[in-house]
């Protein structure tokens, strides 16, 4: 083929790349979460095996005992907070509410226009923070927790989708979108090791499964 033919052909498929690429074909969608980047594959395995190995016990777990979705800056709340952070072109009120937007839920691959469709996951869910060793923090600690914006624990997804994983941890549950699988036992395992929360034995099991294909 003559060089002058190769180089418009080379020229064609790059824009072609690029304009797929602009309408979210290769890439996703426009309006994707911005979650804390996690550690590696390879630090999230290092930091799984030195957790500690123990039964879960929720005796005495209460949801208020983790204050949550607190004032932030200005009148935004965490919650609010992630929804401005997670969505594309939000617009708030002079409340901090979502007025609208566009929010896509990694676990699932949908996309909501109504801030109303999308929650706020606690990637390691409050009730199984306190199965791991919560149960002994004090409650600003808690609070913390709850509210992390800097560690990969909080996430807008689908509401129904987040309610469904509940308090259930990588054992029991995963995201149904693969793709994101990887990235979510990275940050699962980042957010208790930087806690000192504990594992039981089918989560670390399924934890290593997960992370030895990343």
């Amino acid at each position: 083929m003559p060089k002058f033919y190769a180089r418009r052909r080379l020229g064609f498929l790059a824009a072609f790349t690029g304009l797929i690429a602009s309408a979210g074909l290769l890439n996703g969608p426009a309006a994707s979460a911005a979650l804390p980047t996690p550690v590696s594959a390879a630090t999230a395995r290092t930091y799984l095996s030195s957790l500690t190995v123990a039964s879960e016990d929720r005796t005495g777990y209460d949801r208020d005992l983790f204050p949550h979705w607190i004032t932030q800056s200005g009148t935004c709340n965490t919650r609010e907070t992630i929804l401005k952070r997670d969505g594309e072109d939000v617009v708030t009120n002079s409340s901090c509410a979502a007025t609208s937007g566009t929010w896509y839920s990694p676990y699932d691959g949908a996309t909501w226009s109504a801030s109303s469709d999308v929650d706020i996951d606690h990637m390691v869910p409050l009730a199984e923070a306190w199965d791991s060793g919560a149960d002994s923090w004090t409650t600003s600690r808690r609070q913390s927790f709850a509210n992390d914006l800097t560690r990969p624990q909080l996430l807008a997804v689908t509401d129904n989708v987040n309610q469904s994983k509940g308090d259930r941890d990588p054992a029991t549950w995963m995201p149904s979108r693969s793709a994101y699988r990887c990235t979510y036992v990275r940050a699962w395992v980042q957010v208790k090791y930087y806690y000192d929360l504990s594992v039981d034995s089918a989560e670390k099991s399924a934890l290593q499964g997960y992370l030895a294909n990343c």
